[in-house]
This record gives structure tokens, C-alpha cells and sequence, in this order.
């Protein structure tokens, strides 16, 4: 069984992150890239009442299966079974699903890039960070042992009062509420220049 913890954390300006980054000698996993996500349930919701997510995600290059079990209860990190699996198409696998009586209830757009970095000399404490822009801000991702994300965190002058728990989409429902938006799904704009909701 694999075990996720993470934290976001919301930052100004990617550019300035990326530059923050540089001492610390990261190691490109993933250059900047386009990544469309789906979120699926049952007609029943059976599981958002659970706290689980179903998810497909595609992008230029390939898609992946991902099921989330329910966050553990913690303060600071988001704790959580999680079991991926990469698929030859994400497409065809969205209909499938839907065929065994899934739906999309929520999709969310990204452009992500990913690294690897240590945290102090311990490579044990060596942590994933994905660099996301999304439709609603600018955000990092740090998922590894506590240990490494807090060392991490210190290390980029980030302190554990900034450390988000919450998924994306209560993150968009929080975004559409402080404007007073309708909540749909969270997706570039194509009149912003952005690439297209399809």
C-alpha cells in the first residue's frame, strides 16, 4: 500500500519559486507541461461521502488512474492511501468508466512541473515538489516524509502556518465563494489565451 503526505502552499510567482529552488540543486522530474484532470463518482456519490477520489488524469504525453482513500486526521499534512497506475489512454478509460456507471462530477486544469530535492543530508528526506498554475493561483506541492517537507519548507523561508491540507476543489469552491462565482469546473479560459475547456 502506498501512503501519500503532502502540503500546498501558495505562492506568488512561479518564476520567483523557480529561482528559490536553484541552491538547493533540484532535479528536474517533469519540465513544465499541460495536465487535464478528471474527477469521478458513482450517480450516488458514494465516493465524495467517503472522502475518496477517483481520478483520471491525461496529459500530451500520457494518463494515469489514480484512486485516493480518505485523508488520515492531521494538522498539518494531507495523509492518504494512494494507488496510481499509468493507462495507454486516457480517453477511452474515461469512457469505460462511464460505461460501469461513473460521471465526471469536477475537472481541474494545471501546468505542472516537477522535481526532486533534498532536504538536508538525508536522502531519506529527499522530497517531490510539483511547481502547479491552475485557474485559481499559483501553487507548490510538497509530498514526501514530514520530516523532509518540514526541512524543506524552512529551507525556502515558508512556515508551517502556510501549509494548505485542502484538494483543489475546495480550493476552487473557496475561490468561487470569496467572488461570488458559480462553481463548474476549474479550467483555463480560452479567452484568456489559455488552452481551451474542450
Amino acid at each position: 500500500m502506498s501512503i501519500e503526505t503532502e502540503v500546498k502552499i501558495l505562492i506568488d510567482s512561479p518564476e520567483v519559486f523557480r529561482q528559490s529552488i536553484r541552491p538547493l540543486d533540484p532535479v528536474l522530474i517533469a519540465p513544465r507541461h499541460f495536465e487535464d484532470n478528471y474527477a469521478l463518482d458513482y450517480q450516488d456519490g458514494g465516493l465524495r461521502s467517503q472522502n475518496c477520489l477517483l481520478r483520471v488524469r491525461i496529459t500530451d504525453s500520457d494518463a494515469l488512474l489514480t484512486y485516493k482513500g480518505p485523508p488520515q486526521v492531521h494538522d498539518l499534512f494531507k495523509i492518504r492511501e494512494e494507488l496510481e497506475v499509468p493507462v495507454a489512454s486516457g480517453p477511452v478509460l474515461l469512457r469505460i468508466l462511464e460505461r460501469l456507471g461513473l460521471c465526471v462530477w469536477f475537472r481541474y486544469q494545471k501546468y505542472r512541473e516537477e522535481y526532486a530535492i533534498a532536504a538536508g543530508d538525508d536522502e531519506a528526506n529527499r522530497v517531490h515538489v510539483a511547481l502547479d498554475e491552475t485557474p485559481i493561483g499559483n501553487y507548490v506541492e510538497f509530498e514526501g516524509v514530514e520530516a523532509g517537507i518540514r526541512a524543506l519548507a524552512r529551507a525556502l523561508g515558508f512556515n508551517e502556518g502556510q501549509f494548505i491540507r485542502e484538494s483543489y476543489y475546495a480550493l476552487y469552491l473557496q475561490f468561487c465563494r470569496e467572488r461570488a462565482l458559480e462553481p463548474g469546473h476549474m479550467v483555463f479560459s480560452s479567452d484568456a489565451g489559455q488552452r481551451s475547456s474542450g
